[in-house]
């Protein structure tokens, strides 16, 4: 299994417990694809983003560290980019950091 670090925007103005379901949907679709929630965290809780999205303007910013097989991250990124919950996403690969 490879380490991936996951990067995605929902919309600022979204309730807590709709963002709290979106945080659940994302858990929900990396187990369907084989993968593994490592670490979860918000990243930004409301930022201004360069230029609008649809209407929204501020986003909130998630960081996911995921296990997964990149056969499956692959799916992953074709299901996210059809989900309207999701405004923006970005799925990299983490490589190890080596000792000096």
């Amino acid at each position: 299994m490879n380490k991936y670090e996951l990067i995605y925007i929902v919309d600022a103005r979204l309730t807590d417990a709709e963002k709290g379901d979106t945080v659940k949907f994302m858990a929900d679709i990396i187990a369907k694809h084989g993968g593994k929630v490592v670490n979860s965290a918000i990243w930004f809780e409301r930022q201004k983003m360069s230029f609008p999205i649809g209407k929204a303007v501020e986003g909130t910013y998630y960081l996911l560290n995921v296990d997964g097989k990149p056969l499956e991250m692959a799916k992953l990124r074709r299901e996210l980019q059809i989900s309207e919950r999701i405004l923006r996403f970005l799925i990299i690969k983490a490589e190890p950091v080596k000792a000096v």
